[in-house]
């Protein structure tokens, strides 16, 4: 019988938890298929690619709601750096309510809809203002769901292109796990411009795979130890990360467990008012040798603070400044890209809120079954806006 997060398949249906547990350890293989679905569609990214990228001046802006939003916000920095284009993040929430902002400019457009069911109300929602308040406006829908408005809508519609996950990443389970790195694999395939990104797939999957098998007991121990408050930082992308690293344990904590978010200079301007002995901070630490440094001297500066009742960094590369204190060490990856590190990254976030529900008893694959918050969201109004 299988195991997932070291629960066999019945436990984990006794606790609820067997869609979440199987989700987080399928991503590796769910990332090596959907490189091999963006290759195998190249006859029709292709020829829609070349014809969006034609303009000089265009714009991207990725959107999404919730997680979806959150994929976007850590890949828009480094992708805008790899492919020289704009490409700015912007959630799917926020244009709705303030299309005349975020749309203020009528640039030709290219809009990346992250989204797993396609159905959100905001995102079809962000696409219809979109096509409404921009002169020339395209769309690339990377989505987890064939029956989902979004992947409907792209039907037999010249300026748009939806790109279909494995059907395994249409996650069951309340949280996103394997859709949101599934759908920031291909986002990264199609706008990044690397020609060697099959071989890096196939890195950050096997190093990712084998992660999840050697941290998976110490994040549990981590996990059940009564931390009321844990904070995330990154910086760049990695900020982007820590973010839906916060999400991730509201969620499946239904939020018992306060989460926040902050990049390492950022969170000095205030929010580190909120460390106390009851709160477990992590540190995800950039490869990048000048955004490092400021990483590096905010652990530094919290370890010797002696506040937090646990200082975490997970790292690439295994220097005295990082070792001497708890760390998680990610093999094999100490020359890579921040936008790499991404992946291997999430899997401590991912695996702690798991364990740390489980710890609560509450249900990961349904963490809130009163109903206040639904893995498609319910209750929005979209009302009617002129351009």
């Amino acid at each position: 019988m299988n195991q997932y997060l070291g629960y066999s398949e019945k436990e984990l249906e006794n606790l609820k938890a067997f869609w979440t547990a199987k989700e987080i350890e399928q991503q590796p293989s769910c990332w090596k298929k959907t490189q091999a679905i963006v290759e195998n569609r190249q006859a029709d990214i292709q020829p829609f690619m070349d014809k969006v990228f034609a303009h000089k001046d265009l714009r991207i802006v990725m959107t999404g709601a919730g997680t979806s939003a959150f994929a976007g916000q850590a890949l828009a920095p480094s992708l805008a750096k790899d492919s020289g284009r704009r490409i700015e993040a912007v959630a799917s929430t926020d244009i709705v309510s303030n299309p005349d902002q975020y749309f203020a400019e009528d640039l030709p457009t290219l809009l990346v809809s992250f989204a797993r069911s396609g159905n959100s109300p905001e995102s079809v929602a962000a696409v219809e203002l979109a096509d409404q308040c921009l002169t020339n406006c395209y769309h690339l829908f990377l989505t987890c769901n064939n029956e989902g408005q979004l992947y409907k809508s792209s039907a037999n519609n010249s300026k748009a292109l939806a790109l279909l996950m494995p059907e395994e990443t249409n996650d069951k389970s309340f949280a996103m796990t394997s859709s949101f790195s599934s759908m920031m694999v291909a986002a990264i395939s199609l706008l990044s411009g690397q020609t060697d990104f099959s071989e890096k797939v196939n890195l950050f999957s096997s190093v990712s795979d084998a992660l999840i098998q050697q941290v998976n007991s110490c994040i549990a121990d981590i996990a059940a130890s009564d931390y009321e408050r844990v904070i995330y930082l990154g910086s760049g992308g990695l900020q982007g990360l820590a973010q839906e690293c916060a999400l991730k344990l509201l969620e499946l904590t239904a939020g018992e467990v306060v989460a926040c978010f902050d990049s390492p200079l950022g969170f000095r301007h205030g929010p580190k008012s909120i460390v106390n002995s009851k709160t477990l901070i992590v540190v995800f630490i950039s490869n990048d040798a000048y955004t490092r440094k400021y990483d590096l001297d905010l652990l530094k500066e919290l370890r010797k603070d002696q506040t937090a009742g646990k200082v975490i960094a997970i790292t690439a590369q295994s220097d005295q400044a990082v070792t001497d204190g708890d760390h998680i060490y990610i093999p094999d990856m100490r020359s890579v890209s921040d936008t790499e590190l991404l992946f291997p990254y999430m899997f401590f976030a991912q695996i702690y809120a798991f364990h740390r529900a489980v710890a609560l008893k509450n249900s990961p694959d349904n963490p809130c079954p009163s109903g206040e918050v639904n893995r498609v969201v319910q209750g929005v109004t979209i009302h009617p806006f002129n351009c």
